[in-house]
């Protein structure tokens, strides 16, 4: 796994294509079983707070990782909306989508882990709205659950100190 504060590793290979608009889906690369999607999701299930349910603007099937209000004490630039700050996608898809501070939304994109949702670039919800492409294997499933980790802590209000 990335440690907080490190640079994220490069994601091998090119960019998997994906839809122009809503909704944002992934349209190739996707893991060729469900190890990594179920690698993920075991990596998220422990986050101390975080209530699993239906995502309330993706997909039917997507599954949101959701905050208790008093919890949610991230910016509203934290959450996709409600104190929703990330989602996972159903197979065949895998990718999610992740609201990160704008910061480590650039790097997440510089490093091919990640693109700007099309409705961010158009100004129309966060900068910092990425989706996040779908773990190919054991150490994609590592990497991109520090990126969810990051959306964690920032939907908690948690500071860089904060984080280590």
């Amino acid at each position: 796994m990335t440690p907080s504060g490190a640079s994220l590793p490069r994601r091998s290979g090119g960019r998997p294509g994906t839809t122009p608009t809503n909704p944002h889906m992934q349209l190739e690369q996707q893991p060729s079983d469900d190890r990594p999607p179920r690698r993920l999701e075991a990596l998220l299930a422990d986050l101390p707070g975080v209530v699993w349910a239906s995502s309330l603007i993706s997909v039917p099937g997507a599954r949101a990782l959701t905050l208790p209000p008093a919890q949610a004490a991230g910016p509203p630039e934290a959450f996709m909306i409600g104190t929703e700050f990330a989602h996972l996608h159903p197979a065949p898809d895998h990718s999610l989508h992740v609201a990160l501070p704008p910061e480590d939304a650039g790097q997440a994109i510089d490093a091919g882990w990640a693109e700007q949702h099309p409705v961010a670039a158009r100004g129309l919800i966060p900068a910092g709205t990425v989706m996040l492409y779908a773990p190919r294997d054991d150490d994609e499933a590592d990497v991109v659950a520090h990126l969810v980790r990051t959306s964690y802590d920032y939907a908690r209000g948690a500071t860089s100190s904060d984080r280590g």
